[in-house]
């Protein structure tokens, strides 16, 4: 413990706890990957958790409020969901963010989560050409067409268990944008990890 954590002592992210970034409390919101029946992606969707409650407010702290500490909290969440997906070795993916919204949070949040996952290779390979809006408050056609050809790939993933990674899923369209973008170079996604679920209904959630 540093000089700094005594003067500015941790708080959880989900419920305010002092002591630590996430309590086992606010963690056990997180559980094992349930599928998520998502039409138009085509590979399977595996979510850690309902995007509600401490879930969701952890999410935005990560994503919005700079809570950057919780991406080891996350990184290891995946880590576990991956054997759900397929064998090793994995290949994970993240999910492009608009370059404007990464510079606001000082950085892509999606690739710093996939550098906590260690047990995985990860291929930031996805990126979003210019013209992307925000997606909040856009409906489900609106945000498919947002990123209808929007979604390139800017390498090769290396062999093995391609999995696309994101923090939520709503309509699905970033998802099937990614696998859509990935099938086109070639590359087959085996399936999508998403920390949270924003669907009304899921299988076993």
């Amino acid at each position: 413990m540093t000089a700094l954590d005594l003067l500015l002592p941790s708080t959880c992210a989900g419920c305010g706890r002092r002591g630590t970034a996430c309590c086992a409390r606010c963690l056990a919101g997180f559980g094992p990957p349930q599928p998520v029946r998502v039409p138009g992606v085509g590979p399977p969707v595996w979510a850690l958790a309902a995007y509600h409650g401490v879930a969701r407010e952890l999410v935005l702290a990560f994503k919005e409020r700079g809570a950057r500490e919780l991406a080891a909290w996350f990184g290891a969440l995946v880590a576990a969901a991956l054997v759900s997906v397929g064998p090793a070795p994995w290949t994970l993916v993240p999910a492009p963010s608009r370059r404007s919204a990464a510079r606001e949070r000082g950085g892509d949040h999606m690739l710093r989560i996939a550098r906590e996952v260690e047990i995985a290779t990860v291929a930031p390979v996805l990126r979003l050409r210019p013209g992307v809006a925000d997606s909040v408050g856009l409906s489900a056609g609106a945000r498919r067409q947002n990123l209808a050809g929007r979604v390139e790939v800017c390498g090769r993933p290396p062999p093995g268990t391609t999995v696309v990674l994101d923090d939520v899923i709503t309509t699905g369209a970033t998802a099937a944008a990614c696998v859509r973008a990935l099938r086109g170079a070639g590359v087959r996604a085996r399936g999508v990890v998403v920390l949270t679920s924003a669907r009304p209904h899921q299988a076993g959630m």
